[in-house]
């Protein structure tokens, strides 16, 4: 028997992005059976094993790492398909896709992430808000001062909104389960193999680039959000945002993380990214924005609240567009 609108992606998501705000990454349950994310990450970890040694040349390390793409995104799909399949007939499995979504949304805990930077620095210095914030980015944050934290926390902040709450909802949206499990595979491969140091160079240049393809539309739309959020949360220019973000997004290195950031920068009144260090070496990027670099705690609560509107945007969307298409007009 199917049930006619609770299967409803748009509901589903709304109920989602609710679960994941009320509960956030369900640590308890995830002590206890293993997150989705980090199954993909062990079938990752074991492609990497077998496939990238060193050994090999650049050329065949480059090929094995477009098969680790072609079998673990395909293969993360399919399994988002068959459960799709055995959730859509019952009320049972409308809860099962429910929960799904919510933990493979990421909005509360990359909110709690954040906030423990600001706090971090806050209340123990430089050195508290470099060890929290080295739990969030990949660069190294005992080259990073009070500001450079702010920063890097904020910078964060704005690209994962993109990586880890629009592109899962957008992918889920247009494909179903199979496109959110898909998408959070290719996205953990970047974050795993896509880099650009010795050892991924050649292994993670698939993956790289699939993540690229994967996020060229919820980038820019995650560009979008954050300038209409900023015409309404407080101490934020929404008129700003989007002129800086259509001015300096491709300034950023990525082609896709400098819409979010170059939103954020101008709905802050703020510069980010330029030039910082990463584990694989000294990177000479653009600044984004025409404001102020020296980012303090303050103005990563102002970001957490920018962050949190359009987040409930995003939800009254969801909530808005499944309205109108169910409500039948009286008379």
């Amino acid at each position: 028997m199917t049930l006619p609108g609770i299967h409803d992606r748009l509901l589903l998501l709304f109920f989602g992005f609710a679960l994941d705000a009320l509960f956030g990454d369900m640590a308890a349950v995830f002590r206890v059976i293993p997150h989705p994310v980090m199954l993909a990450g062990r079938a990752i970890a074991a492609f990497d094993r077998k496939l990238n040694r060193p050994r090999r040349g650049d050329a065949t390390r480059r090929f094995r790492g477009i098969v680790t793409v072609i079998v673990l995104v395909p293969a993360a799909g399919g399994t988002g398909w068959i459960i799709e399949q055995l959730c859509s007939t019952s009320f049972s499995g409308a809860v099962v896709e429910l929960l799904l979504v919510a933990v493979l949304l990421a909005w509360r805990s990359l909110h709690d992430h954040v906030l423990a930077v600001a706090v971090a620095l806050g209340r123990y210095g430089i050195a508290g808000g470099r060890q929290a914030v080295s739990h969030i980015v990949g660069r190294n944050p005992a080259s990073l001062d009070e500001s450079g934290v702010a920063r890097a926390a904020i910078e964060s902040l704005a690209e994962n909104f993109s990586d880890g709450v629009v592109a899962p909802a957008f992918w889920y949206l247009a494909l179903g389960l199979p496109g959110l499990f898909a998408y959070k595979m290719a996205n953990t491969l970047d974050s795993m193999i896509g880099h650009k140091d010795e050892r991924y160079r050649a292994f993670g240049w698939a993956a790289a680039r699939f993540d690229d393809i994967a996020n060229l539309i919820p980038a820019r739309l995650s560009g979008v959000v954050l300038a209409i959020a900023a015409l309404f949360a407080r101490g934020t220019a929404g008129g700003r945002a989007a002129r800086i973000m259509l001015r300096d997004a491709r300034r950023h290195r990525s082609p896709n993380a400098g819409w979010p950031e170059a939103a954020m920068a101008g709905a802050l009144g703020l510069s980010l990214a330029g030039p910082r260090q990463y584990a694989e070496g000294w990177v000479g990027d653009a600044w984004l924005g025409d404001g102020t670099a020296r980012a303090t705690p303050e103005d990563i609560l102002r970001a957490l609240g920018l962050y949190r509107l359009a987040g409930l945007f995003i939800a009254g969307l969801s909530i808005g567009f499944w309205l109108a298409a169910h409500l039948t007009p009286l008379g």
